[in-house]
């Protein structure tokens, strides 16, 4: 009987033991991966990415922007381009508000510049060509650089 005994206990040791062995493992078994999801990257949108911030010193504002490109600024080296209308808008901007064809809504040289940019075929210069000024460039300038860009050139007189 002493042998039976020694028996049961050597089960009743094994079957706790394994008992104990399976409680261990379930509480300890790491929590299942999740499915194999590739990760979400971003994509690049161009007409989100502006191309100046107005943070920028003004003469980087203006190359950022690409307007010496096209136009010849006064004060901005290389902005010497000729495809566009020379910016002297101190001088020119209230000639050109009060040009019968312009059909804008701006009523200051500030406003009429900003207006430009955003919408650059209310008004043409006489002797440039149409749709030659992007039609992004408003949708690619934060309101600070186009503010800082008008307020720079308002200033800009004919001869400076």
């Amino acid at each position: 009987m002493a042998g039976r005994d020694l028996d049961e206990r050597a089960w009743t040791f094994l079957i706790a033991g394994i008992i104990l062995l399976g409680v261990t493992y379930t509480t300890l078994k790491p929590a299942p991966e999740p499915p194999s999801v590739p990760p979400i990257v971003p994509q690049l949108d161009p007409t989100m990415i502006p191309l100046a911030t107005g943070e920028e010193p003004i003469d980087v504002l203006f190359i950022k922007s690409g307007c010496p490109v096209c136009h010849a600024i006064p004060g901005i080296r290389g902005a010497d381009g000729r495809v566009g209308p020379k910016l002297v808008l101190g001088t020119t901007g209230p000639r050109q508000l009060a040009d019968p064809r312009y059909r804008g809504q701006a009523k200051t040289v500030r406003e009429y510049i900003i207006e430009s940019v955003i919408n650059p075929g209310i008004y043409v210069a006489s002797g440039y060509p149409d749709q030659v000024m992007p039609r992004w460039y408003g949708q690619k300038l934060s309101a600070g650089a186009l503010e800082k860009m008008a307020g720079y050139l308002e200033t800009l007189q004919e001869g400076s």
